[in-house]
């Protein structure tokens, strides 16, 4: 459905450190890295950008805005929390079922050092 999904970050290497760290917990690949940008995904598919903003006036997260990330296992979910905390960022909801979405919702949300917030979510019945 997406194309890809863009974040802004005020402190490009500090985004790096958070952001490699998480999307290894997750077995997503960085395809590469320009001045003030990173990105994570397939080339040819859905990609991550992490961006110094192309105005220049500072990054600033939405309230009500984050993005999900699928995890393949209940594993990935608790690695990705842990990453995000050990390299910067904050909880925003541990790792655990929300059996309010469904019976097998298994998330974790954090936020990064941007204060933009992130999930990563395993919808499979065996972790």
């Amino acid at each position: 459905m997406f194309s890809h999904v863009t974040l802004g970050t005020n402190d490009p290497d500090r985004a790096r450190r958070f952001y490699e760290p998480l999307m290894a917990a997750l077995g997503i690949a960085q395809p590469f890295a320009m001045e003030g940008a990173i990105a994570f995904g397939a080339l040819a598919g859905s990609k991550l950008f992490v961006v110094t903003p192309f105005d220049r006036a500072p990054a600033i997260s939405g309230n009500g805005v984050h993005f999900a990330l699928i995890a393949e296992s209940r594993a990935a979910v608790d690695a990705f929390h842990a990453a995000a905390l050990a390299n910067g960022g904050s909880d925003e909801g541990p790792p655990g079922l929300r059996p309010h979405y469904h019976a097998n919702y298994y998330a974790a949300y954090v936020r990064d050092p941007d204060s933009n917030k992130l999930q990563a979510v395993c919808h499979s019945p065996r972790g």
